[in-house]
């Protein structure tokens, strides 16, 4: 299993959580732990090479 499998995994599981959570404050912070680790698998992904790196698009200047 790939590492960023495993965090998303974890994501699902704060997701879970979050579902079951009594309160906002308890359920705020366990949405916001999914979305630490989908944020870290999606990372991962990068590191390991399987999405390229963001391209930013610089408009040319075009000829009049």
């Amino acid at each position: 299993m790939k590492q960023s499998d495993i965090f998303r995994d974890n994501a699902d599981n704060c997701l879970q959580l979050a579902e079951r959570a009594e309160g906002k404050p308890a359920y705020r912070r366990y949405s916001r732990m999914a979305d630490a680790w989908t944020a870290l698998a999606t990372e991962q992904d990068w590191l390991d090479g399987e999405i390229p790196p963001v391209t930013i698009h610089i408009p040319q200047k075009q000829d009049r």
